[in-house]
């Protein structure tokens, strides 16, 4: 079985920054595409950003220029720095893993984390 496990959320105010991190646990041969997800009030769940295996990025056009994901291959962890954030960023974020493998040839099976809260208020 594979956990992600995020941390790194938290109250932050208009124009600071905030550092979100998610780690994948199990056994794990290899990931395809890593990514964070948010979900606020009322709304619903959204792509934030993803990266692939080969390293390409995708963003939400509302986080272009604001917030900029990462991958550690190695430790299979996953970053989403968030820089000029706005009240309208806050929600729940999701870290996401798609087609983990836990062999070469295995199936690929896609996980979530449990969410952590990201609040932009002064």
């Amino acid at each position: 079985q594979v956990q992600l496990v995020e941390s790194g959320g938290g109250l932050v105010q208009p124009g600071g920054s905030l550092r979100l991190s998610c780690a994948a646990s199990g056994i794990i041969f290899s990931i395809d595409t890593m990514g964070w997800y948010r979900q606020a009030p009322g709304k619903q769940r959204e792509l934030v950003a993803s990266i692939t295996s080969g390293g390409s990025r995708n963003y939400a056009d509302s986080v272009k220029g604001r917030f900029t994901i990462s991958r550690d291959y190695a430790k299979n962890t996953v970053y989403l720095q968030m820089s000029s954030v706005k009240p309208e960023d806050t929600a729940v974020y999701y870290c996401n893993a798609v087609r983990v493998r836990s062999t070469r040839w295995g199936t690929g099976y896609d996980y979530w984390g449990q969410g952590t809260q990201v609040t932009v208020s002064s």
